[in-house]
């Protein structure tokens, strides 16, 4: 991944933060589409599951990620040299993998919310910009105030860009591996809070009306 001044930090952050777009907008921007298109009332009003109903919306997006951030790292090699070291490919790959999983769930989670509001694009921009800020995407999170460090330690995407970067540079599996627990966990309990939020935004939506508000 390169030293914090090299153009393959840059590169390598930039290639893997490129996940945002499919896993926060595409997923929050379900909830407007249904919104403004009038199927969310009667997809709500379906006797089907609601674990199933949104997760399902979670899988179409995590290949998308996937193949936009083999895409960009394709670039980052192909154009600018990044270099990949010997036997990387299978742990890069699965960084990519739990990224992308645990990005699409942070992007549900913020759908859940969504279903309370208007709109969901300043939701989305707010946490897609904030999290190339805080991420370490263009430059090492310790170059951060402390409480801004401990803010982008809560994004999943920090800890993907940190995975990558560890699996590039050939680093041992004892140093990645906290990384993919990390993004398993965040993954995880992403997921979680999502469906509880989806409950609970629902009712909210419900009483308010803020279904059919877009």
């Amino acid at each position: 991944g390169g030293g914090p001044s090299s153009v393959a930090y840059v590169v390598v952050g930039n290639a893997v933060s490129s996940v945002t777009y499919a896993s926060i907008f595409s997923v929050c921007q379900t909830t407007d589409s249904e919104k403004q298109q009038g199927t969310l009332e009667p997809l709500l009003a379906t006797p089907a599951g609601r674990l199933p109903l949104y997760l399902g919306r979670g899988l179409i997006p995590i290949l998308l990620s996937l193949a936009t951030v083999a895409v960009g790292l394709g670039y980052a090699v192909g154009l600018y040299h990044v270099p990949v070291a010997a036997g990387a490919l299978g742990p890069l790959a699965l960084s990519v993998v739990l990224t992308a999983f645990a990005m699409v769930g942070f992007g549900l989670l913020l759908g859940a919310i969504a279903l309370f509001l208007r709109t969901s694009i300043i939701l989305g921009n707010i946490f897609l910009f904030l999290g190339l800020v805080v991420s370490g995407v263009n430059f090492p999170l310790s170059n951060l105030p402390v409480p801004v460090q401990w803010v982008g330690y809560a994004f999943p995407l920090t800890w993907g860009v940190a995975s990558v970067r560890a699996t590039l540079d050939g680093a041992a599996f004892s140093q990645v591996l906290p990384l993919w627990g990390y993004l398993v966990i965040s993954g995880v309990a992403s997921y979680g809070l999502a469906m509880l939020s989806l409950r609970l935004f629902e009712r909210l939506a419900y009483r308010t009306g803020s279904l059919v508000r877009f």
